[in-house]
């Protein structure tokens, strides 16, 4: 897993699942993260393959409910982040799935308060001595590539010596989101002090933090000196932003996301949902679009409202292969 000068799609949760990451990856996306997984909830999986889809599947124990899925298209590519609090813990949930990805990383700047009353996310940036313990953990004991996301600290000084801290651990790379954990996404990204950790580090540094376009991506690589770039809402806005030959309609995106969700099996929950969040930025919820998606209650109300009922008979009809 090379983290040099990389095209990175962020861990979004609710969002990050197979589809999207999948089509990321078509647009040109180099590294594709999963949406985080607590540790406690991926210790209650077991490994399933799923050979009527081609799929890896870890399936919650005693249900059908399928926490993390994967496939061999993107082994090279896709990124397991964890939510933590422990290293034990963090290990065991790692050494379930880290034969089927590229690499482990572990969250450690999510601002929302299950992660902060978890001891998880950015609750772990005050308590360095639990993120060493963690990260050497799965450092050996682990073949796979560990690396970890943090969010800015109160001072860049201290954002500093964190990364340094972490670096001394031995992880392949580290993502850092230029905002602190007050900050909300319309705050505008402290790029000068993502250039800071850059400077300091000498492991491969992913700048995260108010890319929008294509073009942003060699803004923020020049502004900051990091070795790759990392996007989160612009590539859920419309995934082509990998596109170096530029974004392609947002209809045409909205509408090949819903085919890979048609073939990959994707969540109902999840598809609706991250289909609303790509129509909120460009349109409202109230329009005829929103309310027909809202009222959707299977896969098949969503093939047809984006003019894929075809594409839907026949991936039902087992026709894998010729859809792909």
């Amino acid at each position: 897993m090379d983290y040099r000068n990389k095209l990175v799609l962020a861990p979004m949760v609710r969002v990050g699942t197979l589809p999207l990451r999948l089509l990321a990856a078509q647009y040109g996306a180099d590294i594709t993260y999963g949406e985080e997984i607590i540790d406690h909830k991926m210790l209650r999986c077991e490994r399933r393959i799923n050979e009527l889809i081609g799929s890896t599947d870890f399936v919650e124990k005693g249900t059908q409910s399928v926490v993390f899925r994967t496939c061999d298209e993107e082994k090279d590519r896709v990124v397991f982040q964890i939510g933590t609090s422990d290293a034990v813990r963090a290990l065991t949930a790692a050494q379930l799935v880290c034969n089927d990805v590229a690499a482990i990383d572990i969250n450690m700047g999510c601002p929302k308060s299950f992660s902060l009353s978890g001891g998880m996310g950015a609750a772990l940036l005050s308590k360095p001595e639990l993120i060493h313990d963690i990260l050497t953990t799965l450092r050996r004991n682990l073949n796979t590539p560990v690396t970890c996301k943090i969010r800015l600290l109160k001072s860049p000084h201290d954002t500093v010596e964190l990364a340094r801290q972490i670096e001394k651990t031995g992880v392949s790379a580290l993502a850092v989101h230029g905002r602190k954990v007050p900050d909300r996404p319309r705050d505008p990204a402290k790029w000068n002090e993502i250039t800071d950790v850059v400077s300091a580090l000498s492991i491969p540094v992913i700048a995260n933090g108010d890319v929008f376009e294509y073009d942003d991506f060699e803004r923020i690589k020049s502004a900051t000196g990091a070795s790759s770039v990392m996007v989160a809402r612009g590539a859920l806005w419309n995934a082509s932003i990998f596109s170096p030959e530029g974004k392609v309609s947002h209809e045409a995106v909205k509408t090949e996301y819903i085919r890979k969700c048609i073939l990959w099996d994707n969540d109902l929950k999840s598809t609706k949902h991250t289909i609303k969040e790509m129509i909120m930025h460009y349109s409202c919820l109230e329009l005829p679009e929103g309310k027909a998606v809202n009222k959707s209650e299977s896969m098949a109300d969503l093939a047809e409202l984006y003019g894929q009922k075809e594409y839907y008979q026949l991936v039902k009809q087992g026709f894998f292969d010729a859809c792909r």
